[in-house]
């Protein structure tokens, strides 16, 4: 369980562009959490999705240079600044209240209160917004969840539960 008052270290073993970027971003964070964390969330997302085409076309053997749906990094970015930053700042602070570390076993409860109320309905929230950013109506949505909505909570599961457990127990909120 991080404790409130941990603090981001800047100056472990990097340079001085990366220790001032560092110390800067720090800073936007205590100044304008939400709007920091939207803009991160934002850019990471957007680059997220081109990886993730250049990967396909990758192996798809493809030239990457063509036909990269641009549009794409466009939906994830708006994505990423609009609801994943925010939401997922509200939701730990949240998450905080609810569950306090001097609470018994309180990593372990909002590991599963992560797990298994805020991921399906994140995920929920990302096929729909998807959805409408994509121009589709609500048939593609109903079918887009009946047939993705699983497989994709499942992978989410087993890839995010361990990152969750360790960004839960040792990440300090801020």
């Amino acid at each position: 369980m991080a404790p409130a008052a941990s603090k981001l270290r800047t100056e472990a073993g990097l340079g001085p562009l990366p220790r001032r970027a560092l110390s800067q971003y720090l800073r936007l964070l205590r100044l304008y959490p939400v709007l920091t964390k939207a803009a991160t969330s934002g850019i990471l997302s957007a680059l997220g999705n081109f990886l993730a085409q250049l990967i396909e076309k990758k192996q798809k053997k493809e030239n990457c240079s063509q036909k990269l749906d641009v549009s794409g990094p466009l939906r994830y970015a708006i994505y990423g600044f609009f609801f994943t930053g925010p939401l997922g700042h509200f939701f730990y602070l949240l998450m905080e209240r609810w569950i306090p570390s001097e609470v018994p076993l309180a990593g372990i409860k909002r590991l599963l209160l992560d797990r298994l109320l805020f991921a399906p309905a994140f995920l929920s929230l990302f096929f729909l917004v998807m959805n409408f950013l994509e121009g589709q109506d609500t048939a593609a949505f109903a079918a887009k969840m009946k047939s993705g909505f699983w497989p994709a909570l499942r992978m989410n599961w087993r890839v995010w539960t361990p990152v969750q457990f360790i960004n839960i127990n040792y990440i300090p909120v801020q």
